[in-house]
């Protein structure tokens, strides 16, 4: 098993939330140890909530879950790549993913 650094950012890991059939990203996250550890067990996500401060299961209110089917790692072990089948949109706002708007740089 490798061993995650979460003492890298305050015990937080970076999570990138990928559609498992579409391989769209839906979402970023953060993780903590705890949060990680429930994702294991339950095959759901589960996350950090930074604003919160407190552990948030993805779908606890909306419904819209996500089932892990699988879980990558990045070479400083410091980030998470997770794919998924979601239940219906991941994004608070309704959408499909949070990454629905381009920014338009100024030239």
């Amino acid at each position: 098993m490798i061993a995650l650094d979460f003492n890298k950012a305050s015990g937080l890991i970076t999570t990138v939330i990928q559609d498992a059939q579409t391989k769209q990203v839906l979402m970023v996250a953060y993780m903590n140890a705890e949060s990680f550890e429930k994702t294991l067990a339950t095959g759901e996500t589960w996350f950090w909530s930074r604003s919160r401060q407190k552990l948030w299961h993805k779908g606890e209110t909306s419904g819209n879950i996500q089932k892990v089917q699988s879980i990558a790692v990045d070479c400083d072990a410091d980030t998470l790549l997770i794919s998924v089948l979601p239940a219906g949109p991941a994004c608070h706002t309704g959408h499909t993913s949070c990454f629905y708007r381009t920014y338009a740089r100024k030239e």
